[in-house]
C-alpha cells in the first residue's frame, strides 16, 4: 500500500493554445481539462491506474467542488475536514510544449486543522509500505510540518513504520533533510541546488552538478535521492551506488505532473521488488509518459514508452564540504 499526503491540494486546470502564448492579448484555447491535483494526489492517481493499492490523505471542505474531481479520480481517500477551499492552479501550454504555470497559495490551515491532518496521516500509515509527503505546504503550518509528520509516524509505528518518500522543495525539504532522514527524496536539479545552498547556473553541466550535490546528501542525510533532470533523464543515489538513466525521445504535451509520475513509477517498481537500476528506469518511463499527455492526466502502463530505458552505473563526483 502506498499512502500519499497532499497538504496543499489543487484543482489543476490545463489550457492548450493553438499557438504561442502572447502576454497582453486575448487568445482562444484549443482545449482544456480539469483534474484533481496536488503532488500526493497525482502520485496516487498514477499508482491506482497501475492497479496497485493506494490511499490519498487530503484536507478538503465537505462542500468544495474539488471533492467531485477527487471522486472522478477514482482513488481511495482519507478526507480531513477543513474550512478553506482548495486552490486552483492554471497551466497554459502551447503546441511546442512550452508551459506557463500560475499556482495559487491555497487556504490557510488552522492549528487544529493541521493537528487533525497529522492524526489522519499517522492513522493512514498503519501497515503501509510507503508514505509519500508531497507538494507545497499551505499557509498556516510551519516549514517543519513534513519533518514533524515523519517523527509522528515513526514514533507511533516504530519498526513497523512505512518507508517515507518526500517530494517537496525549499524550506520544507530542507527541514526534512536536516532532521528526519527520509528514505528517498525526489528533487529536480534546481530544487537540489537550492537544498544545498547553491545556484542552478544555466552554463553548468547539469548532470555533474546534480550528481555532486546528491553525493553530499546520500547516505548521510537521506537514504536515497532520485533526481529528475527533464530531457537529461534522472539520477538515483543510494548507499550502494549511483546510476544514470537516459530519457527517451518523446513529443512533449505538458510537463506538469511528470515529476509526480516519476516518483510513482519508482515506488511501483519498488513494490515489485525491482533493483535500483530497474526502479530508476521505471521512474523515467512514467515521467516521460506523463509528459506526452495533456494537463496532469495520469499515465497508465499502456502509455509507457516502447523500448528499454538505458541505465548505467554513474561515477559519483567527489562531494564538497
Amino acid at each position: 500500500m502506498i499512502v500519499t499526503v497532499t497538504a496543499n491540494p489543487s484543482a489543476d486546470r490545463a489550457v492548450e493554445l493553438p499557438g504561442p502564448l502572447v502576454p497582453g492579448e486575448v487568445q482562444r484555447a484549443a482545449s482544456s481539462r480539469e483534474d484533481a491535483g496536488g503532488k500526493g494526489v497525482n502520485v496516487s492517481r498514477v499508482v491506482s491506474a497501475a492497479g496497485a493499492p493506494t490511499r490519498a490523505v487530503v484536507p478538503v471542505n465537505a462542500h468544495d467542488p474539488y471533492r467531485l474531481l477527487l471522486d472522478d479520480a477514482g482513488v481511495d481517500l482519507d478526507i480531513v475536514a477543513v474550512e478553506g477551499r482548495v486552490r486552483a492552479n492554471l497551466t497554459i501550454t502551447d503546441p511546442q510544449g512550452e508551459t506557463t504555470k500560475l499556482n495559487l497559495p491555497g487556504a490557510e490551515l488552522s492549528p487544529s486543522e493541521a493537528a487533525a491532518l497529522t492524526e489522519g496521516v499517522v492513522a493512514a500509515a498503519e501497515n503501509a509500505t510507503w508514505l509519500v509527503l508531497a507538494g507545497s505546504l499551505p499557509p498556516g503550518v510551519p516549514t517543519t510540518f513534513y519533518a514533524d509528520l515523519i517523527t509522528a509516524v515513526r514514533d507511533r509505528w516504530g519498526d513497523a513504520s512505512p518507508r517515507i518518500a518526500v517530494d517537496a522543495s525549499g524550506a520544507a525539504l530542507a527541514a526534512v533533510v536536516e532532521s528526519a532522514r527520509p528514505d528517498v527524496i525526489k528533487p529536480n536539479h534546481e530544487e537540489l541546488a537550492e537544498l544545498v545552498g547553491e545556484d542552478a547556473t544555466a552554463d553548468a553541466d547539469v548532470l555533474l552538478e546534480a550528481a555532486r550535490r546528491a553525493a553530499a546528501l546520500v547516505p548521510g542525510r537521506v537514504a536515497s535521492a532520485l533526481v529528475t533532470l527533464g530531457a537529461d533523464g534522472a539520477l538515483l543515489f543510494d548507499g550502494d551506488g549511483a546510476w544514470r538513466g537516459r530519457a527517451p525521445k518523446i513529443q512533449v504535451a505538458s510537463t506538469v505532473g511528470a515529476g509526480d509520475s516519476s516518483l510513482a513509477g519508482y515506488l511501483l517498481a519498488d513494490l515489485d521488488g525491482a533493483t535500483a537500476p530497474e526502479r530508476l528506469a521505471r521512474s523515467i518511463a512514467y515521467g516521460a509518459a506523463a509528459a506526452t499527455l495533456p494537463g496532469t492526466q495520469a499515465p497508465t502502463p499502456a502509455d509507457l514508452p516502447a523500448g528499454p530505458i538505458a541505465v548505467t552505473v554513474f561515477s559519483t563526483p567527489t562531494a564538497t564540504s
